[in-house]
């Protein structure tokens, strides 16, 4: 399992390049829906917080691997963001590791 995490984590940080340009506030919400709470922790961030241990399994087993609250914080930022709704699950998987 170490081995895994390991292996998701090096992908997160060799895709940060990508991420970046699209984790804006809130690893891809819209700034509108998330900049009006300046700088405090809003529930929509904690839901995206705290998806990341599923989302470097996810990333680290290729997919395979999908929890629950992954599964969640992909919901959310498809509901908040039209971008986030063309990229793909492996992506936002990947933007959330990089925030």
């Amino acid at each position: 399992m170490t081995r895994i995490l390991t292996a998701g984590l090096l992908l997160a940080m060799s895709s940060a390049a990508f991420a970046g340009s699209f984790a804006g506030t809130s690893a891809g919400a819209s700034s509108a829906g998330t900049s009006a709470s300046s700088g405090s922790t809003s529930g929509d961030d904690k839901i995206v917080r705290h998806a990341r241990s599923d989302a470097a399994s996810f990333v680290a087993s290729d997919g395979r691997i999908r929890g629950a609250r992954l599964e969640a914080a992909l919901r959310h930022l498809r509901e908040r963001d039209p971008a986030a709704r063309r990229r793909s699950d492996m992506a936002l998987a990947r933007a959330i590791l990089a925030q």
